[in-house]
């Protein structure tokens, strides 16, 4: 009885927890400390979140209360800017502010990032006074005597060779939007780093107002989850809450009759051996009428039966003995009593008729023209 107490109390707090996240979506929202850019799906707060909350390749961490990072497998770490879930689109930062000096280096091969645009940019050394107040100079990469220069003109960079500067090199650097080649100007390629991602695409699912997730945590295959409204929330949370209810209502009502049964029928084992213990010769106490027990040759009178080795026993009688509640073996000796023709052990049921002419089970007496003696084996 203890043990269904427990596991219904204990299922009742499991179908609470399930009411409460019902509607919720696969991994709540996350932020580092004070930073205001929400973290979800394809993303992940790495040693805050379970794996199955981002997808592979998107781990970011938490530099301080203020700071996300994002590490690039050959390219080393950014801070991050923004996230636009929407457009699918990340906004990365130098930690050390100098953008130019990492795009130098830039390589985004083992990340699932890429650039929104490319356009190739031509980097010059140029000696100070050839550039000074004509062109933005790249301020972290140059020094009092020589300046660097990018840009997207060829025709410009052709003519700044021609001015005693040295190409340092010419490479697709990722840009919000595309110059055209007539524009002969440098840029200080100081703007945060734009990259986008083709998976997962949660695009669709964003716009429709859901949130992207794995199905499984077997597979990367991802689904569109949905919040539902408050009210049907509610009405979900509450049909979760009545089935909680309702089953260990159903099991404890069955385990209360179960438990009601075996008891009384252990009682009524108990009432028959206290009596054979006390030789008395009363029935049991309930009935409040006194009998006398039988004699021996109406006691052998009583059909008796060798159990064979299917060990049926005929009549209303199930496979165990009601006064020593031991179940019957083959060979055993059981005796019948007539008209109900209930069986017992016969050591069992003669000590007892020897106090009572009643049947243990039923409380009949049975008469003794009724009575035959058979020592078939069943």
């Amino acid at each position: 009885m203890d043990s269904l107490i427990f596991f219904s109390v204990l299922f009742l707090l499991l179908c609470a927890a399930a009411a409460a996240a019902a509607a919720a979506p696969p991994c709540p929202t996350a932020r580092c400390g004070k930073n205001k850019v929400p973290i979800r799906f394809p993303f992940r707060l790495q040693g805050k979140q379970p794996e199955s909350c981002g997808y592979p390749g998107f781990n970011i961490g938490c530099e301080s209360q203020y700071t996300i990072s994002l590490n690039l497998p050959y390219s080393g770490e950014f801070f991050v800017r923004d996230i636009n879930y929407l457009d699918q689109q990340i906004d990365l930062y130098d930690p050390y502010d100098c953008i130019p000096k990492r795009l130098l280096s830039l390589n985004l091969s083992g990340s699932p990032f890429v650039a929104i645009f490319r356009q190739n940019y031509t980097f010059l050394n140029c000696p100070t006074q050839v550039t000074k107040s004509r062109f933005n100079s790249i301020d972290c990469l140059s020094n009092s005597t020589n300046s660097v220069l990018a840009t997207s003109s060829a025709r410009l960079a052709s003519k700044m060779v021609s001015s005693s500067c040295r190409i340092i090199t010419t490479l697709p650097i990722p840009v919000s939007w595309t110059t055209t080649d007539d524009e002969e100007f440098t840029a200080a390629l100081d703007a945060d780093i734009q990259l986008t991602w083709n998976a997962p695409q949660c695009g669709v699912c964003e716009e429709q107002g859901g949130i992207c997730g794995l199905k499984s945590n077997s597979s990367e295959e991802i689904a569109c989850f949905h919040t539902p409204r408050r009210k049907a929330e509610g009405l979900q949370a509450f049909k979760v809450i009545s089935l909680c209810i309702a089953l260990p209502a159903l099991a404890g009502a069955i385990g209360i009759a179960v438990f009601a049964y075996y008891q009384e029928r252990s009682n009524r084992a108990r009432e028959i051996r206290m009596q054979l213990n006390n030789g008395t010769a009363e029935v049991l106490p309930q009935l409040a009428v006194v009998v006398t027990g039988l004699d021996e040759s109406t006691i052998e009178s009583y059909e008796k039966i060798v159990l064979g080795e299917s060990r049926r026993v005929p009549g209303p009688n199930d496979s165990t003995c009601p006064i020593c509640l031991s179940e019957y073996l083959s060979q055993d000796t059981i005796r019948c009593i007539p008209e109900c023709k209930h069986c017992f052990h016969v050591e069992c049921i003669d000590e007892w008729l020897r106090v009572s002419s009643m049947c243990p089970v039923c409380r009949n007496s049975p008469s003794k023209e009724d009575a035959g003696s058979h020592n078939d084996p069943v």
